[in-house]
């Protein structure tokens, strides 16, 4: 299968690693900086593969390349416009967290996507870690019973520097916040776990530590699901040193889990009523990870790979690419208004948070 990559920053390490694994056929990769797409090449030791052709137009590479599966690992603000491009010539897209900036574009990729039969991925590959997956099949076997609540903390450390090496970081047009860039993960596994249907949420953001970003640093809500649990969201930059945790709690009638590590790699507690053979070998599982983004891009583009082959939807779809992108936006629609925010969310965009925190110190 023939694969290209669009976008050579921080992230597309892994996108190539994981072609590289799924034996795909790079066909192409993409960037405004030449230097960038020498780096990242280099890295898996294919800057002398001379089939590799270089683009700075991914318009250009989508129409000369006709790629069998292109991946989107741009700035956040660039996601939906290059994904509407590649679906409209027929081409299979993973798009990386988060899909788009607003409703009205994560919309549009779903329902020109069912249009043309495109398969669309949206990357959110934490779902693939070892300690989620053994998390998922005791949730889906009902072992928890009925859920009370639960609760997703981000507890990670951004610097200056961090920002400084990419103008468009934190800016409302690009990225946006804590929640929409580094959050996002667990925000979707939160929103997954607990039944995906979101009655209400009550959302606060404030900009702390970093007062040359247009967003917001740390990220605080309480969420009420339609089945009748709650939960609660904490993510932020501010933490220091260095990167604390991403955990993970799901508390059920007949068991208690806590994933954690600083991405939702290990499990901390395994707790249920009824015994399975499993249990035992959970208990303090660590999934080893190199990076804060883990394993799951491979598993992820194996999976996308055969869904296209086997014409389904892939694990991760564009609709679980909204949920997550909508509980982000509902946050911050709750946050500028100062009251609860009901779902679904019709409209709302990073672009309408524009100007909260100017002016506003600490």
């Amino acid at each position: 299968m023939r694969y290209a990559l669009i976008g050579c920053g921080r992230i597309s390490t892994n996108h190539i690693a994981a072609a590289v694994r799924n034996e795909l056929e790079i066909a192409a990769v993409c960037d405004l900086l030449p230097e960038r797409m020498e780096e990242v090449l280099s890295k898996h030791g294919l800057e002398k593969d001379t089939g590799i052709r270089r683009y700075t137009d991914y318009t250009e590479l989508l129409d000369k390349e006709k790629p069998e599966l292109v991946s989107i690992a741009t700035e956040s603000g660039s996601h939906a416009r290059i994904a509407l491009a590649a679906i409209d010539r027929g081409i299979p897209v993973i798009i990386e967290k988060p899909m788009a900036m607003s409703i009205q574009d994560a919309d549009e990729i779903i329902r020109r996507s069912r249009e043309k039969g495109v398969v669309v991925s949206a990357c959110h590959q934490n779902r693939f870690n070892v300690a989620v997956q053994k998390m998922r099949r005791a949730l889906e076997a009902g072992r928890f019973g009925k859920l009370s609540h639960g609760s997703v903390h981000v507890r990670w450390n951004r610097n200056k520097g961090y920002y400084e090496q990419a103008s468009w970081r934190g800016t409302w047009a690009e990225d946006g916040g804590t929640l929409m860039n580094q959050c996002i993960h667990g925000i979707d596994l939160l929103r997954w776990t607990f039944g995906d249907e979101v009655e209400e949420v009550y959302g606060r953001t404030r900009q702390v530590m970093h007062p040359y970003l247009e967003a917001e640093d740390v990220g605080m809500a309480v969420v009420r699901f339609k089945n009748g649990a709650i939960a609660t969201i904490e993510g932020t930059v501010n933490v220091y040193p260095k990167n604390l945790e991403e955990t993970l709690y799901i508390f059920g009638e007949k068991g208690t889990v806590k994933i954690g590590g600083t991405s939702t790699n290990n499990i901390d507690v395994w707790d249920f009523a009824d015994e399975d053979p499993e249990d035992k070998g959970n208990q303090g599982l660590k999934e080893a990870t190199s990076n804060v983004y883990g394993n799951g891009h491979t598993s992820l583009f194996r999976d996308v790979i055969d869904a296209i082959h086997e014409k389904r939807q892939p694990y991760v779809d564009a609709v679980a690419g909204r949920n997550a992108l909508e509980l982000v936006l509902a946050i911050y629609k709750s946050s500028k208004e100062g009251i609860p925010v009901r779902l679904p969310l019709n409209e709302f965009s990073s672009l309408d948070m524009a100007g909260t925190f100017d002016g506003i110190e600490g």
